[in-house]
């Protein structure tokens, strides 16, 4: 997902993007301590996008509180 596309969103589909996202990291999390991960490239990717998100959030609650 690139920035563009969260910026059409509006901030309740981004929150509930976030939480999704949050969930990703936990089962990666989880599969990598029980060894099971596969793909270690998708944990970086994940926390990119959370990342993101929460920047997205933040410039849409600036501009609001202008």
């Amino acid at each position: 997902m690139n920035a563009a596309e969260l910026r059409d969103k509006t901030p309740d589909e981004l929150r509930d993007q976030l939480v999704a996202l949050k969930k990703e990291a936990f089962n990666l999390r989880f599969q990598q301590a029980t060894g099971q991960l596969e793909n270690t490239a998708r944990m970086g990717v994940v926390r990119k996008d959370v990342a993101r998100v929460k920047t997205i959030l933040n410039q849409k609650a600036a501009s609001a509180a202008e």
